[in-house]
């Protein structure tokens, strides 16, 4: 009773289809438990062992959810089967339900058509062929005879007559009691479900069978007891000496496989075959000797004896009139002469030649009047020549709607070789079939539709899928939430369209690290686009909840907030999401970049953080320090920094400086902070160029012969270098050093710095007698040679020319003539120039000139012409 409660809540509360013909709201309960029960029972209540193991079964459970979600519909007319309409069913292979009129309708005109096409083609009379018709089941194709046209609404087990009932716990279309028909492979068994459609599926009853191979004996399902045990079947074989080899198996065990040398039948040959090709021939003749001793047999490979000579007995000519008794077998049968007269291959006509050995002509060359296969063509041709003529048939192929087309047709048209490839009523197909008359089959194919789990489903016609409602599934959503609370959520059950919204609170964490107050609004999964349901209108109680997937509102927390140059003791109280800033009208006082000055600005916003625009960024920043770079340089140096103010170390001085040697024969370029980096011995070694000191010493002309060094040249008045002494007539002369001379010259008082270096070690020798005679000598010689010496010049000074003068001279002479060069030059080109330009102008002109001259005769010759020949 309970259970009855239950049952008929659940039908209360079950998903209803809304009929369009007649308005009102029709219940279809899940009524596959309380007709299977008789078969779960059975099995033990191993519902998944039987659904598994009966494909039967499953499409039972099929049509039971289409049932429940009222999704039946008729395969011809595409329009939902409902528990009032007379039904008929297909009991061969699909068990497809079908309108009884829709299929009476369909079943007649296929009889009609097909008895139509069946006179037309078969000599037999009209009678006859709609005795003889058949009709197709409209999905399987399964025939029937014209006598198996359903005339009136059984039950799915065929027991009850207009089984209709208002009863909502029996099937539609079922009777309500046990089906009871004869299960499959005549078990002797009875199906147990209550009426139902479909197959029945297998029996479930308990036998005692054995495997194929019959080794094994178990107690299985009748349905399933055939078996194998996976053992070797070892059944003898056909060739009685080897046993079969493969798995338990069903049906006749294969061909034996065994590979071994057998002989052929005339015992030859020897080859390596299998068991089963071990009786084989050889393609050599037998060759073995007759019975008469003179022939050898012409047969092939054989076994047994070859027979008698066929050339003993009675013997005829080769066209077989004349006949010979008691010849030897050695002797040829003589021809006859006569007409040979044996049937041609035509038919018709025979042998005109006389009679022969070998066989007839092939080809039979009599000329004899025929007609094409339209007969409308009659011609003489060769017997063996077939006739036919260019003419088209124009009759109608059995489709009505193409030609024959076909060259000299003798009137049995071949079927239509056309697709018909009209579009079918579930308007997503064409149809396959070759064109034919009449409607077109419904669309075979069925179209399976599931939950959002696929748990659940059934299969409707092509075409119905739009108007029908999703199965209700009581599993639940495997759908994951797309959520943060995708753990802590609570199941549901299997469902189209999105998911339920979250009811939990979001608590997702900001940035600034408060958290969400708000209910769950994180994304939701999308919902099934194979099937939309509408949504409901439904007022919203709280408007201002987020919509689902989008993101956390901003924060509304208060917080404490400082101005824009964090000022201490100027914080406002502020809305947490709320990122507008302020000032605090005070001196911003911020350490500038070059850490040696202060901002002087007002409260503005500093570099490290986020401005509202661009333009306060870029003008609210603290000021530039333009200032010059005041800082004490290390080492010290007298370059001021070129830089402005800067934080840091001043960089390095790379002003170059100049350093003269010690000795100031050459200049050394340093860098500032290279020069200053070192120390004092270290700039003295620098600065020495390495080579002579080349300064003079105080005391004397000569150079300092030390290494360049700083300071005084050390003991100048030890000088070691050799001086020409001479006397003060400069006579005589003699070398001393250099410090003997110093020594000489302060001797006598002098300081030998006071001494020219023409006169450094003069007069220091005394004179004797021989200074005065040669200096008289000297000066006679002189005397004498002047007067000769001017009067030999002044000549020579009128004459003599310059080599300077006279290179001057060629020069002024090359230029002027390089000038004259020049001008000439210059003066030819402009004349070419001009020449070739009066010749260019010239040719065009008089060019043009001949040209126009030249039309103008033209056009005289053409005005003659036309008087001498006038056009009318």
């Amino acid at each position: 009773m309970t259970s009855t409660v239950v049952n008929y809540q659940h039908h209360l509360l079950s998903d209803s289809d809304t009929d369009s013909d007649n308005g009102h709201t029709e219940s279809f309960p899940d009524l596959s438990n309380s007709i299977l029960k008789p078969y779960l029972e059975s099995t033990n209540n191993q519902s998944s062992f039987a659904t598994s193991s009966s494909p039967d079964l499953s499409k039972i459970q099929s049509f039971l959810n289409s049932s429940s979600s009222g999704a039946l519909s008729c395969l011809i007319c595409l329009e939902r089967i409902r528990p009032s309409d007379p039904t008929w069913h297909c009991s061969s292979l699909c068990f497809s339900l079908f309108h009884l009129i829709c299929i009476q309708s369909w079943a007649r005109q296929s009889s009609d058509l097909s008895a139509a096409l069946a006179a037309s083609r078969l000599p037999i009379t009209a009678e006859k062929a709609a005795e003889s018709s058949t009709w197709n089941c409209p999905k399987c194709r399964s025939q029937y005879s014209k006598s198996e046209i359903p005339k009136h609404y059984f039950c799915f087990c065929g027991k009850l007559k207009d089984p209709y009932s208002e009863d909502p716990w029996i099937l539609p279309h079922s009777c309500g009691e046990v089906c009871n028909r004869p299960l499959q492979h005549n078990c002797g068994h009875f199906c147990l479900l209550l009426c139902h459609p479909g197959p029945c599926p297998s029996c479930p009853k308990l036998v005692k069978s054995s495997c194929f191979c019959g080794k094994v004996h178990e107690a299985r399902r009748c349905g399933f007891k055939n078996f194998s045990c996976n053992k070797s079947c070892s059944k003898p074989l056909d060739c009685g000496s080897h046993k079969c080899l493969q798995i338990c198996h069903d049906g006749a065990c294969p061909p034996c496989k065994a590979r071994a040398v057998y002989r052929c039948q005339c015992g030859r040959v020897q080859q390596e075959r299998e068991c089963c090709e071990r009786d084989f021939r050889c393609e050599n003749e037998c060759k073995r000797l007759l019975s008469c001793g003179k022939h050898v047999c012409e047969k092939g490979c054989h076994t047994g004896e070859c027979g008698d000579c066929p050339l003993q007995g009675k013997r005829t000519c080769p066209c077989g009139k004349r006949e010979y008794e008691g010849m030897p077998c050695d002797v040829v049968a003589p021809m006859c002469g006569a007409t040979c007269d044996k049937t041609l291959s035509c038919g018709l006509h025979r042998c005109p030649e006389r009679c022969h050995r070998g066989p007839c002509i092939e080809t039979c060359r009599i000329v004899i009047a025929k007609l094409c296969r339209c007969r409308s063509l009659k011609k003489e041709v060769p017997c063996y020549q077939d006739l036919a003529c260019e003419r088209k048939c124009q009759r109608m192929r059995d489709c009505g709607r193409h030609a024959c087309k076909r060259r000299c047709c003798d009137g049995d048209c071949p079927p239509c070789s056309e697709f018909c490839s009209k579009r079918l009523r579930c308007r997503n197909h064409k149809c396959p079939s070759p064109c034919h008359r009449g409607p077109c089959a419904p669309c075979p194919l069925m179209v399976t539709i599931s939950c959002a789990c696929g748990e659940t489903r059934f299969e409707v016609p092509c075409g119905t899928e739009m108007d029908q409602k999703p199965p209700k599934c009581r599993k639940s959503c495997h759908i994951t939430p797309l959520c943060r609370h995708a753990s802590n959520c609570k199941p549901h059950k299997c469902h189209y369209g999105a998911c339920p919204a979250c009811r939990l609170i979001c608590e997702e964490e900001y940035p600034c690290g408060h958290k969400c107050k708000l209910r769950c609004h994180g994304p939701r999964p999308p919902p099934n686009p194979e099937f939309t349901l509408k949504p409901k209108k439904k007022k919203s109680n709280n408007p201002s909840e987020p919509t689902p997937g989008s993101p956390c509102p901003p924060c509304p927390e208060l917080v404490w907030r400082s101005c824009v140059g964090e000022h201490m003791g100027a914080e406002r109280m502020m809305v947490c999401s709320n990122r507008a800033q302020f000032s605090c009208e005070n001196l911003c006082g911020t350490l500038l970049p070059c850490g040696n000055h202060f901002c002087t600005k007002t409260c503005h916003a500093l570099k490290n953080q986020s401005s509202s625009s661009f333009e306060e960024r870029s003008s609210k920043f603290c000021e530039d320090c333009n200032l010059p770079c005041l800082k004490e340089r290390m080492p010290a140096c007298p370059h001021p920094c070129p830089l402005r103010c800067h934080p840091g170390e001043c960089p390095n001085c790379k002003v170059l400086i100049k350093r003269s040697c010690h000795c100031g024969s050459m200049v050394h370029v340093f860098e500032c902070i290279y020069y200053n980096t070192l120390s004092d011995k270290e700039q003295m070694t620098v600065r020495s160029c390495g080579g002579p000191c080349h300064r003079k010493l105080p005391n004397c002309t000569h150079l300092c012969p030390e290494i360049c060094h700083p300071g005084q040249c050390p003991s100048p008045e030890k000088c070691c270098k050799k001086i020409n002494v001479r006397c003060a007539c400069q006579t005589l002369k003699k070398e001393w050093q250099c410090q003997d001379v110093q020594a000489a010259y302060r001797n006598t008082g002098c300081d030998p710095k006071d001494i020219s270096k023409n006169q450094f070690g003069v007069g220091l020798l005394p004179c004797n007698s021989d200074c005065k005679r040669k200096v008289q000598v000297v000066d006679s010689m002189l005397q004498s040679r002047k007067p000769k010496v001017l009067e030999e010049k002044e000549p020579s000074t009128e004459k003599h020319v310059g080599k300077r003068r006279k290179n001057r001279d060629r020069v002024q002479e090359a230029k002027q003539a390089s000038r004259l060069q020049n001008f000439f030059t210059t003066v030819k080109r402009v004349l070419l120039f001009l020449i070739i330009l009066v010749a260019v102008m010239a040719s065009s002109y008089y060019g043009y000139k001949g040209l126009l001259k030249l039309s103008d005769w033209m056009n005289e010759v053409e005005a003659q012409r036309q008087k001498r020949h006038p056009r009318f």
